[in-house]
């Protein structure tokens, strides 16, 4: 009993690992850069993001518990469910260095196309596992839909700067 809570805590938080260490090690880039940047009027205000990460993220790592439980551990029938679910994952992560960090939109918005696709074939590949598992990534794939959207958007009205180039 006492081991299976260390497990539901340990994947329910790791997802917040990828995401802490991205906002800690681009937070610097967010007032100077981010800021800066021609945004829609519907993108959500800053202060919204990690609160909506925080429930994504705690959703997704207690729908992946729930996969991995169900599948009996680290089994053979949890290598493509799990492996599709840690693939998206390491996309998410890797989206702020792309983003914050490198300046990279272009690099920002292959990283959010593939991680869409990799999220939806994790809730498919969860289907047949779990159903609340797949109906607790839905606000997470919602949410996704909408950070691409933006990401498009900002990529399109920031036109990269050339280095040298001045206006």
């Amino acid at each position: 009993q006492g081991r299976m809570w260390a497990y539901t805590v340990g994947f329910t938080v790791l997802p917040h690992v990828g995401g802490f260490l991205g906002w800690f090690m681009n937070r610097k880039e967010i007032p100077v850069w981010y800021e800066k940047l021609k945004k829609p009027s519907w993108c959500p205000p800053r202060k919204i993001f990690p609160v909506a990460w925080t429930v994504l993220y705690t959703g997704m790592g207690y729908a992946s518990y729930l996969v991995w439980n169900d599948l009996g551990g680290c089994s053979s029938k949890a290598v493509i469910p799990l492996g599709l679910y840690g693939a998206q994952l390491a996309l998410n992560w890797a989206w702020p260095p792309f983003f914050f960090g490198a300046h990279n939109m272009k690099m920002a918005l292959i990283d959010i196309l593939c991680l869409d696709s990799l999220a939806i074939g994790t809730m498919c590949s969860w289907y047949r596992i779990n159903k609340i598992a797949v109906l607790l990534m839905v606000p997470y794939l919602g949410w996704l839909a909408m950070a691409t959207c933006l990401t498009i958007r900002i990529w399109k009205d920031n036109p990269e700067q050339k280095p040298g180039k001045s206006e």
